[in-house]
Formats: C-alpha cells, structure tokens, sequence
C-alpha cells in the first residue's frame, strides 16, 4: 500500500493488474481490505441495454445536466455514502490516484449545479468495470445509460457489472460463468477504447 493524504491506498499498478485477470478490491466494515474474484460474474450484455421509458423520458426532458469525470472525486464519496458501503478512504484514495492515470471515469448527473447521481468505473482495453452508482429522481439510471451510450460509442465490448443484486438485474445485468468471463475479458483487453 502506498499513502496518499495519510491514508493508506492500493498503488496504481496493483490494481491495473488485478482488474486485467478479473479481480477487484472491497473494503469490508471489519476493516480489512478483500479481493474479489466472483464465480458467476455479472455483466451487462452492451447491445441490448435500453433505458426504460422513466428514464429514456428522463434523459429527453433536458431536466439534468450529463458531463463525463467532470467530478470523480465527489462521485465516488457520494457512492459510498450508504448505510452499507464497501468504499472506504483508502478505496477513494486508490481510485482517485487511478483516475489521474486516465483508468478511471465518471458520468456526473446534475440538477442545476446539484450532484444528484453519477457512477464510476474502471476502464481498461475494450473492458469497462462499473465500481458503484448513486442516485435520486432516476439520476442513477440516467447515469448509467449515459454510460452505456458512450462506451458503445467508444469501442467498448465489456461492461463488467461484478455481481448481480436486484437493481442491476432490472438495468439488465446477467451472470455468466468465471470462465466465460475471462475469455471475454482477455478479448476486450485486445482491443483499444478511448473513454
């Protein structure tokens, strides 16, 4: 671990080589740091992600602003600001660093000049790794299929969900076997996409 601010963080490099073999970093409430290798895996199936009529009606009404790591940083505390998180000052820290590298990205979603949703991820290849979202008024689907719109634009082929709970599920999230995973994981990271 190397420090940032005085908190302690997961340096650059280690975390680029832990999501290019499909593994990932949760802070747990006992205070210890876990890595994660779930076996099946969640992802979204890019091309047939459609918002639903709330929010395709949500993203037409022009009612919320939509910038791209225009606020990182504020994305990922307001993810972790839940009851339960698994994102703690040295998961921000480590993101943030990974961030000024280029490797990791927000969707921002404002009302006015309020932050009212976003989510944030790890791009690496042709791989998109979604980490958390947040969100009120369906500023978090708003988020996320800004998200879709633009990785498919760039060239992405992967968007890692990493495990399927309810609300990815209904965004349409599917769990495929490890295995299965890694083969697409190795394709994508052949490939070169720009966020």
């Amino acid at each position: 671990m190397t420090a940032t601010s005085g908190v302690a963080t997961i340096p650059v490099d280690v975390l680029l080589k832990a999501y290019a073999h499909g593994i990932f970093p949760m802070a747990h409430e006992d205070g210890e740091l876990y890595w994660h290798e779930p076996d099946p895996r969640a992802v979204f199936d890019l091309p047939s992600i459609k918002p639903d009529s709330t929010a395709a009606r949500v993203m037409r009404s022009g009612r919320y602003t939509i910038t791209l790591h225009h606020d990182f940083e504020a994305v990922v505390r307001a993810c972790a600001t839940r009851e339960e998180t698994w994102i703690d000052e040295r998961i921000i820290g480590s993101y943030v660093a990974l961030h000024a590298t280029g490797h990791a990205h927000s969707v921002e979603v404002r009302e006015g000049e309020k932050l009212i949703g976003g989510i944030y991820g790890v791009a690496l290849g042709g791989a998109f790794f979604g980490e958390s979202m947040f969100g009120v008024n369906n500023a978090g689907k708003v988020a996320f299929h800004s998200l879709v719109k633009h990785i498919q634009q760039q060239g992405f082929v992967l968007f890692d969900s990493q495990y399927l709970n309810p609300f990815t599920q209904r965004l349409g999230a599917i769990e495929i076997p490890k295995a299965d995973f890694i083969q697409r994981l190795d394709h994508a990271l052949s490939l070169t996409a720009h966020f």
